[in-house]
């Protein structure tokens, strides 16, 4: 299949696209990032696809705090392929293959590169509903975030030796509030999962899962949809640990070991958190996962290690009874890996 590959990139104001033909990459122009400049950039590809006979179109992106979001959903209406490749991945690229300049045209004129050469996975987005509750969880997380830090202002402020009594009550009072609207989008979640009853269901079978709560259920759900929605739910066990960077990364060279092993954090790092402290809990439990992470620890692994496989054991359990859509039952999920 001939394929034209796209690459655009992303500011709040402009998009900068170029394609790959031929092995080459041509600039196409600089456009405004709104339907105005997607309804261009739609015509001036589609007229440089029928130039080329190309079968159809495939627009690398990368993700830039959200501003890529509203062309990589008019692309996808347009049934063009969409890929937002992890920055990461696009940095390391273009540094082993010996590129320095850095301009828009030319991060454009890479991105189409990169699509051409490294075949990224592609995005679809996410249905409506699990798309509202991933919005939701990400503002509970930012609030979290924000709780945590005036938590620690407060703390210290009452240790200092000299401190103005406005300065304290301001941070307690936007603690008071943050804590309120915590409450509300918490119940907001449950509302939200209650109204959808696949979702509730789905819910309902993620916390059968060792180590799976009420707090990292709700993630675990957008999780599974995500890598769900980028398999077209045929993602094996040992694809959704690599994706979300839990995979082991040794370290070696012939008989050198010159680097402990690790995993290779790729990915979704909240999620990566989330797992690692439902692993903990997990582990205190009377559960196959206790169970697991005993074992481990009798052949001589360190414990931390013993978690982190722990927390890639839940996760694939995870994926096992979301693709199965039923509850946990170690007869039948428990020696999965």
């Amino acid at each position: 299949m001939n394929k034209m590959i796209i690459g655009i990139d992303v500011s709040k104001n402009d998009l900068d696209v170029a394609f790959w033909q031929n092995d080459k990459s041509f600039f196409l122009g600089k456009y405004p990032n709104n339907q105005n400049g997607f309804q261009t950039i739609y015509q001036d590809v589609e007229a440089k696809r029928q130039k080329y006979n190309a079968d159809t179109v495939l627009v690398v992106m990368e993700p830039t705090g959200g501003y890529e979001q509203h062309f990589a959903y008019f692309a996808f209406s347009k049934r063009w392929e969409v890929s937002l490749p992890n920055p990461c991945h696009v940095r390391n690229w273009i540094k082993g293959i010996g590129k320095r300049a850095k301009t828009d045209k030319q991060d454009a004129m890479l991105l189409a590169q990169f699509g051409a050469v490294q075949q990224p996975l592609l995005w679809k987005p996410l249905p409506d509903e699990v798309a509202e509750l991933e919005s939701i969880l990400d503002r509970l997380d930012d609030l979290n975030g924000m709780l945590r830090s005036e938590q620690n202002r407060l703390e210290s402020q009452q240790n200092r030796q000299v401190c103005h009594e406005v300065s304290q009550k301001s941070i307690q009072d936007n603690i008071s509030y943050l804590q309120k609207q915590i409450e509300i989008l918490d119940e907001a979640v449950k509302n939200h999962i209650d109204t959808h009853e696949h979702l509730k269901e789905q819910v309902k079978n993620l916390k059968t899962v060792p180590g799976v709560g009420n707090k990292i259920s709700p993630h675990l759900l957008v999780a599974m949809h995500r890598f769900s929605v980028l398999t077209e739910g045929n993602g094996t066990n040992k694809a959704i640990v690599a994706y979300y960077g839990l995979d082991p990364q040794p370290h070696e060279s012939g008989k050198s070991i010159y680097k402990r092993p690790s995993i290779s954090r790729q990915g979704d790092r909240h999620i990566r958190h989330l797992l690692y402290m439902g692993a903990l809990g997990g582990i205190r439990g009377d559960n196959p996962l206790q169970a697991f992470y005993q074992r481990l620890i009798g052949r001589g692994k360190k414990a931390k290690v013993a978690i982190v496989a722990s927390a890639r054991k839940i996760i694939v359990w995870c994926w096992a009874v979301f693709r199965q859509g039923c509850s946990f039952d170690f007869s039948r999920f428990g020696y999965v890996s």
